[in-house]
């Protein structure tokens, strides 16, 4: 699930707008790992999703603009291209 934050709260307030719409992410991403990074490089419009660190992929599938790394057939990362394409 990809997302994208609310700069600021109804109040105006940054921290609190984060804080928000960061709990709504909440319960998706206990399901989908116990751990992972996250990482986006804006310039290049990518995001960089890692469930093990670190991530030696033995083989990767690529299913339109989503990129999946594998290691003994468990998934270990996903590379997600266009990211922005994503967000409504």
């Amino acid at each position: 699930m990809l997302f994208r934050l609310k700069p600021k709260h109804e109040d105006g307030n940054m921290e609190k707008g984060i804080i928000k719409e960061v709990g709504k992410l909440v319960p998706s991403m206990m399901k989908i790992a116990k751990q992972m990074w996250i990482d986006f490089d804006k310039e290049a419009d990518v995001l960089y999703i890692s469930f093990e660190k670190p991530q030696h992929a033995e083989d990767s599938e690529m299913e339109g603009n989503i990129i999946m790394h594998k290691r003994e057939n468990k998934l270990v990362g996903l590379t997600i291209l266009h990211a922005s394409r994503f967000v409504p």
